[in-house]
């Protein structure tokens, strides 16, 4: 008797082991460990995933598994074990972990059904699967499931010859075209048109058609023959022709054409820099490099001629870009240079294209995937490298179960595959900084642009200074002057402001009332357009009100400045400059990032205002100034990280111009021109930079010289969020060292979302013994008030986000 080790799918700290049940003789050759089943659970029937297949267990009576989802593993031996490190370091459920692996298609509710891939395979499937597709290029899984041919079809999968297609309810189904050809053999094909009657004239113009083509699409048969359907259905009812489809990927780039293109030559640092990453590939060692090269130093072309080393071996390759940098340009570039090689992984694309990408690769149909975060889980087997583009992003952290770090993940993949792993960043995370001074990663440097230009030169203007001078508006009379001479020239700018939105609050000049969302405890931001009000959190909207709703005062001002406000001082202050604004609220609709980028490329706007989505992976030759509306927006958050990511965000956005033959400028606007980051990021000096933020780091006890650990308690009542989090740390202080510094608890910075109240502890530490077991204590203690789903506690072991 064969039995299957079975984690099902209920996440809980209950449930959160493998249960075993009896695998069904018919089907002990053909269920496979990674595989998915459905298993009776109690009551229930549920979804799970096969995790070993043994001959024994301690269980006397075994339930047996109900249905096979998969006629191939959906996760390799790799993967599983992956999902058990994730459960370990994350601490979450392994369910969870292995759910995060697959495309939300596979989530859904689908019915599936066995295609022949090609009717040219008709003949090569096994004697005893032939007869269900005699007459038919589908049948439907029902049909097979509980037959005794499942290992034959299984071996006719592996071959190439069938595959398994999900029809998903939620329209994420394949996208197929209908196909016909001669279901009667060559030699009789003259005979079948001659015998029809007189008047079928119609039915012998399409099968004289498809005497000189094999098989043609129905609807071009239909268009070119005259036909119609019912000629066809005749047809087919005679036995003369048979009707199949074939599947059409959803390729959210069809319609477009990338240019080949060649590798460039490198410059002496470029090449200096490759050579160690090639020698690792060669050598099949596992090794971290760090690519620290200033903004257009030409990393990209470095990672592609990496990967070509990698392709040559006939290894795969995963590059990891940030989700908002996952342009159509840096699609272009790696589209451009492999072709059909390359699966493209991210947000943008629907439900549907997101499996069919997923499916390329699980086919072994591509070599290399580009993407954003998730696409790390890419089911590859012979992995060769892992690159990670902009490795400081704070968006390689998930913020939702399980809390991975990309990073993390990608070191532990490549530790499996004994391949390297190259990180690349104009300005690195602190951490990966001091782990490449350390020797733990190996350090690789480009200091100098592929133009000859060097960097730009940037001018920090004190907006104090402009205020006290009588200038009210948004633009220092430096920006000013700067972008009225970039129109004059007819060269391109780039504004950068990290708020959407009209204006960030609205306030009653009489009382002071602040309008906030009914749901947390954050003011609303206007939104001119739809004359709105809305909450950037939980996306509570409401009209704007005209009175204040405290003291019905009609003096109601809107303070602070979103990219739609600057948008309409532009139009005012330069009314003959064309301005494209690329923020969440103009890029929500599908493409639309990409058609603002193109027609900004294609020189059909003079200025280019945005939030974040324009500080990363932009590469346009007429771009020759940049300006940072306020630099101060994320200096005075409550985030140890503050600084750091301020002097990224500044070096990365002065980094758009002057990318090629034209000098470029930069114009930060501040309010706090004094601060370190700031008149480091103007000097583009990371390595003073690093040296200040560190010795700050060490003296505050952050990381990289402590581990952080922050666990946060939502709860509907204030009462029962407070008391539990003051258990929990009190639990912590009796379990933990005297070295761990736990602070708090202490209401979150964004002390109510969605209606819940939010406290919070954090724990500073070195080295715990049982940490992990102490935080599942904390998990376990509540696990059943959790479970009734009034009460939330979330453990992030790493966290990135401390709103």
């Amino acid at each position: 008797m064969k039995i299957a080790a079975v984690i099902v799918d209920v996440p809980s700290r209950q449930t959160d082991r493998p249960f075993d049940y009896k695998i069904p003789e018919k089907w002990e050759d053909v269920l496979q460990i990674g595989m998915r089943v459905v298993v009776p659970f109690g009551t229930r029937r549920l979804q799970g995933f096969v995790v070993d297949i043994k001959t024994y267990s301690d269980v006397k009576s075994l339930k047996a598994i109900e249905a096979i989802l998969d006629v191939a593993p959906v996760l390799n031996e790799e993967l599983l074990r992956l999902g058990q490190y994730l459960t370990e370091t994350t601490l979450c459920f392994a369910i969870s972990a292995y759910q995060a692996m697959l495309p939300a298609a596979m989530k859904a509710k689908y019915e599936k059904e066995i295609r022949l891939v090609d009717e040219k395979y008709r003949d090569r499937l096994h004697p005893n699967v032939q007869p269900f597709f005699s007459n038919r290029s589908a049948v439907s899984w029902k049909e097979l499931e509980n037959t005794n041919v499942l290992s034959r079809l299984q071996k006719d999968v592996q071959n190439g010859y069938l595959e398994v297609i999900y029809h998903l309810k939620d329209k994420a189904a394949k996208k197929t075209i209908k196909y016909v050809a001669f279901s009667v053999p060559e030699e009789q094909r003259k005979k079948a048109i001659e015998s029809l009657p007189a008047n079928a004239v119609k039915q012998k113009q399409l099968l004289e058609l498809l005497l000189f083509n094999e098989h043609l699409p129905l609807k071009e048969v239909l268009e070119r023959s005259g036909a119609s359907h019912a000629s066809v259905k005749t047809l087919i009812q005679k036995g003369i022709i048979c009707e199949y489809e074939v599947e059409a990927y959803r390729d959210p780039y069809g319609q477009h054409h990338f240019a080949a293109t060649q590798p460039l030559m490198l410059t002496e640092e470029q090449q200096q820099a490759l050579e160690p990453i090639v020698n690792s590939i060669k050598e099949n060692e596992h090794q971290v490099f760090l690519l620290y090269g200033v903004t257009g130093s030409g990393k990209t072309e470095v990672y592609m001629q990496a990967i070509e080393a990698v392709l040559k071996q006939g290894k795969e390759a995963i590059v990891l870009v940030p989700e908002i940098s996952l342009t159509p340009q840096m699609v272009e570039r790696f589209k451009g240079r492999f072709g059909s090689q390359v699966a493209v992984l991210h947000s943008g694309l629907s439900i549907g294209e997101k499996y069919d990408e997923w499916r390329k690769i699980h086919r072994k149909e591509v070599k290399l995937v580009v993407g954003a975060r998730s696409a790390i889980f890419a089911p590859f087997e012979n992995l060769g490298m892992i690159i990670i583009d902009e490795e400081h992003e704070s968006s390689y952290k998930q913020e939702e179960t399980p809390r991975y770090h990309a990073r993390d993940v990608a070191i532990y993949r490549a530790r499996f595959h004994q391949c390297p792993v190259v990180l690349g960043s104009a300005t690195p995370s602190l951490e990966s900084f001091a782990r490449a001074k350390k020797g733990v990663y190996q350090l690789l440097t480009l200091t100098k642009r592929m133009s000859e230009n060097g960097l730009p030169a940037v001018s920090i203007i004190d907006m104090r200074e402009e205020l006290r001078s009588g200038n009210r508006s948004m633009f220092s009379r430096t920006l000013f002057e700067k972008l009225r001479e970039r129109l004059d020239k007819g060269e391109q700018s780039v504004l950068f402001l990290n708020r959407r939105g009209y204006s960030t609050f609205v306030m009653c000049r009489d009382c002071g009332h602040v309008i906030r969302c009914a749901h947390c405890d954050i003011s609303l931001t206007y939104h001119r357009v739809q004359q709105r009000l809305k909450c950037h959190y939980c996306g509570h909207e409401e009209p704007l009100a005209y009175s204040c709703p405290s003291c019905g005062s009609e003096h109601i001002r809107f303070f602070g400045t979103g990219t739609q406000k600057v948008e309409e001082e532009l139009t005012k202050l330069l009314p003959q400059a064309r301005v494209i604004r690329m923020d969440v609220d103009t890029t929500s609709r599908k493409g639309a990032h990409e058609r603002i980028l193109s027609e900004f490329g294609a020189g059909k706007a003079d200025i280019l205002l945005g939030t974040q989505m324009i500080a990363k992976g932009l590469d346009f030759p007429k771009v020759t100034l940049v300006g940072v509306l306020s630099a101060d927006t994320m200096l005075h958050l409550p985030d140890f990280r503050a600084c750091e990511k301020t002097f990224q965000l500044l070096t990365q956005v002065s980094g758009r111009a002057g990318r090629h033959e034209l000098p470029g400028e930069v114009v930060i606007q501040t309010y706090t021109p004094e601060h370190y980051s700031i008149e480091l990021a103007a000097r583009h000096d990371y390595e003073a930079f690093y040296q200040k933020e560190m010795a700050l780091r060490r003296f505050h006890g952050y990381p990289p010289f402590y581990y952080l650990t922050l666990i946060t308690v939502s709860h509907p009542e204030l009462i029962k969020a407070v008391s539990v989090t003051e258990k929990i740390a009190g639990y912590l202080r009796a379990q933990l060292s005297k070295e761990a510094i736990i602070l708090g608890p202490v209401a979150s910075p964004i002390a109510r979302l969605h209606d819940r109240y939010r406290y919070q502890c954090m724990i500073k530490y070195k080295r715990e013994a049982n940490f992990t077991k102490i935080l599942k204590n904390v998990v376990d203690r509540y696990q059943q008030e959790m479970s009734q789903g009034e009460l939330l506690i979330t453990i992030d072991t790493n966290p990135y986000m401390m709103m």
